[in-house]
């Protein structure tokens, strides 16, 4: 894998665990949406070769 991919799952997951932490409600889960969906664009990004 490379170290960028890694480095950009590892802040994503760093990021909705504060969520987790800190947030509460609807927010908390729309910043769990987003999250995903941004690791998802990462991964297929990473897989397509950009």
């Amino acid at each position: 894998m490379n170290k960028r991919l890694i480095s950009a799952m590892a802040a994503y997951a760093i990021i909705a665990t504060l969520a987790a932490f800190t947030l509460d409600g609807l927010f908390r889960t729309a910043v769990w949406i987003f999250m995903a969906g941004l690791a998802a664009k990462t991964w297929i990004a990473h897989k397509a070769g950009w």
